[in-house]
């Protein structure tokens, strides 16, 4: 199985893609279901960390089961990422690009380093 080191955003939209289409899915994909379900499964992934502290988070993911649970979660909010970016046209590298040139102007790392706020 291909990992991040040899796979392209490219390549998992178009395996998204085949798997929607297969389907006949892209009737249901529209930008609100799409964003929609990017939203519940988000909350999903966070319920693994519901009431924990940031060390017991940290904890909870030492253990394979939860680990695997919290990796299934996070694929269910990219899969969903990748068919909205998919329907609407979106190229993730460029958005990410800027979003992160913009976030540097923003928060510069001689200001923010060490900082949250």
């Amino acid at each position: 199985m291909q990992d991040d080191r040899d796979t392209t955003v490219w390549q998992l939209r178009q395996e998204m893609a085949r798997f929607v289409a297969e389907r006949d899915w892209e009737q249901f994909h529209d930008p609100k279901n799409l964003s929609m379900s990017i939203a519940i499964e988000a909350a999903e992934l966070m319920e693994h960390f519901q009431w924990l502290t940031s060390q017991e988070a940290r904890d909870a993911l030492k253990y394979p089961e939860e680990m695997a649970e919290v990796a299934d979660e996070l694929a269910d909010v990219l899969s969903f990422t990748l068919s909205f970016a998919n329907r609407c046209g979106i190229d993730l590298t460029v958005a990410l690009r800027k979003k992160m040139e913009a976030n540097r102007r923003k928060y510069p790392v001689e200001q923010f380093k060490g900082k949250f706020h």
